[in-house]
């Protein structure tokens, strides 16, 4: 899951050597925090939330086969 949140929101980003992924993992739930610069917070996230709601949808479908929730988060350096 950690690659894919880092591949979608590098693709997104004007610094892609600032995106930086980290990965929690409980009893059956993996929390994933996305760390960009913040020039690039807008981006990531969208009008109205809407890249950051694409991107949580593309995470949960991708965990389905797992049997865990998922769960991200996006915060500026």
């Amino acid at each position: 899951m950690k690659e894919l949140v880092e591949v979608i929101a590098k693709a997104l980003v004007d610094d892609p050597d600032a995106v930086v992924v980290t990965e929690t993992e409980d009893d059956n739930v993996i929390r994933l925090v996305l760390s960009v610069a913040p020039s690039d917070m807008g981006k990531v996230i969208g009008k109205q939330g809407r890249i950051a709601k694409a991107i949580r949808t593309v995470v949960k479908a991708a965990a389905t086969e797992t049997d865990k929730k998922v769960y991200v988060d996006i915060e500026d350096k």
